[in-house]
This record gives C-alpha cells, structure tokens and sequence, in this order.
C-alpha cells in the first residue's frame, strides 16, 4: 500500500515507517522541510505556504496522523497549552483538506488520540465502550481531536482512533524523565502511588497501527495500552528491579506541582486502560508485561 504519515519523522513516527516499510508499503512523509527521498520514503513538503501535497501525493490508500507539539515538552503554560491544542488542530484540518482534494480517497485514516480522554479514577476501569469523557484540558484536546478526524468519515473512509497510553522508549516520551531518579539512585514511589500507569511500548504501538491499517474490522476508538497496567508504586518498583537501583525516595505531591505545575497530573493522576479492541482482533502484544518491556528498553 501507499501509506501517508503526518508525523512521520517523531517518536512513535519513526518506528511506524520503520515497520511499514519492513511489511512492503511506500510511505509519504509529510515534512515542513525540503528532504531528498531515502529509499522506499518520499517526503512532501506541507503547512507551508504555496505548498500543494494533494498534487505529489496523487493517490494513497491509507493516512496516519500522529502530527502535534508534544505533552511531554516543557511546562504546560498557557501559551504551550495553546500550542498543543492547535497544533492538533491545525495540522489535522489541513490533512483533512487533503484527503477531500485528492480524487481516490484514502480506505483508512489512522489519526492519533490519547488516554487523556477518560476522567483520571483509581477505581474505574475504561475499554473502548467507556463513555465518560475527562472535561480536563487534555480530555477536551482529545475529544475535540476526534471529532474533527471524524469528518471523513461522511466520504467512506474507516476511521481509527489510536488512544496511546504512556508510551515507553529510550528517546523519547515521558520514561526517560521517570528513569532518570533512579539512574541517580533517587527513586521512588511519585505521588501516592495509587495512581494507574496504563504503559505500552513503543514498538507495540507501531506494530498496533499497522495492525489496524490492514485489520478492515477495526474503526473507532482505539485504546493501545498494555493488557496489563500497573499502579504507579509498582511502576516505580519495576524500574528500580531493571536498572538494580533502590526504590526508596518518595516524591509528594506536592513536590511534582512545584516543579511541573499542570503538567504534574501525567503522573500524579491516570487511568486503568484496557485494550479490549485490539485483543477481540487477535492483536499481539510483543511487550504484554512491564518487566519485558522495560528488560528491552534498558538491557
């Protein structure tokens, strides 16, 4: 297939390419930059003026959007909230604009979403059927996110919505900023530790989007999370048993306020996450517990 990725050259953008390519696929990076074609990957400049993607693109037959400032950069002020708000806004409305431009529509938009959505609860457990919605910034970032990636459904085109979790990996994300107490022997339980960790690895949220790229059965929410998150106190255990480094500082609350302010509520607040979708759909996870994960990422 010819697969268009906004986004493509981020975080969790990279290791798509990576498994799209390995599976055979043409991929078209959409990029603010002027880049020379590397191999299978071709790179169209967009969101710039005069820029026309529609025209290089011609035809595809599944997009990917993962554009967006990320939440786990800098202090959520409220010009980087703004930021991160239209950023999701803005590059979605011109990937929509694209799609009704070109003349074969796409069968398949796979647009990014968040975990974020469903209300932080200790007690609650959410999977795809879950219809309580966070009325938090991040909550009302994401549900607004959907609903405009939802527009395309009205030309026939299968929508997916990936809900990542915490998204575990080495270069990037918010586990590096866990780790690195422990690396400084450091570490231990942040908040109360109560709190959910709905975790997953980086190369199983990619394996999960090409998954649903070719899986026809699969449309709407996503949740691509782990099937098994761990409070946050068993999260910060974990790490210390990989690394053999102690788990034994504390960190209040009141503490992770002081440094991040709002953005704190990433881990001091979180969700129980199923990924029941994936699971009904025969999807395996290569990383399904947090000890493997964390072995890969850091042995």
């Amino acid at each position: 297939m010819k697969v268009v990725i906004a986004g493509g050259s981020g975080f969790v953008g990279k290791r798509v390419t990576d498994i799209l390519l390995d599976e055979g696929h043409e991929i078209i990076i959409l990029s603010r930059k002027d880049r020379k074609e590397e191999g299978n990957v071709k790179f169209v400049k967009w969101l710039q003026i005069g820029s026309n993607p529609e025209h290089e693109i011609g035809s595809a037959d599944a997009f990917v959007n993962l554009a967006g400032v990320s939440i786990n950069d800098g202090r959520w002020t409220a010009e980087h909230r703004k930021q991160i708000y239209d950023s999701r806004m803005d590059a979605t409305d011109e990937l929509l604009r694209i799609i009704f431009a070109l003349k074969t529509k796409p069968s398949v938009l796979v647009n990014a979403s968040a975990i974020g959505i469903y209300p932080a609860s200790e007690d609650t457990v959410y999977t795809e059927q879950s219809n309580e919605f966070a009325d938090d910034f991040l909550g009302q970032t994401v549900s607004d996110w959907e609903k405009k990636a939802s527009s395309v459904e009205s030309a026939g085109i299968r929508t997916v919505f990936m809900r990542f979790g915490v998204v575990l990996g080495t270069d990037g994300g918010a586990l590096p900023l866990m780790v690195l107490p422990y690396k400084l022997f450091a570490g231990g339980t942040v908040g109360s530790g109560n709190q959910w960790v709905s975790w997953v690895h980086v190369a199983d949220i990619a394996r999960a989007i090409a998954f649903v790229i070719s899986n026809k059965d699969v449309n709407g929410p996503v949740n691509a999370t782990s099937p098994f998150p761990k409070r946050m106190k068993y999260f910060g255990k974990t790490i210390g048993s990989v690394l053999n480094r102690p788990h034994w500082i504390p960190v209040p609350s009141f503490a992770m306020k002081a440094v991040l302010g709002r953005k704190s509520a990433l881990v001091l607040e979180g969700q129980h996450v199923l990924p029941i979708k994936l699971q009904d759909n025969d999807f395996e996870f290569t990383f399904p517990t947090l000890e493997s994960a964390l072995t890969d990422l850091y042995k």
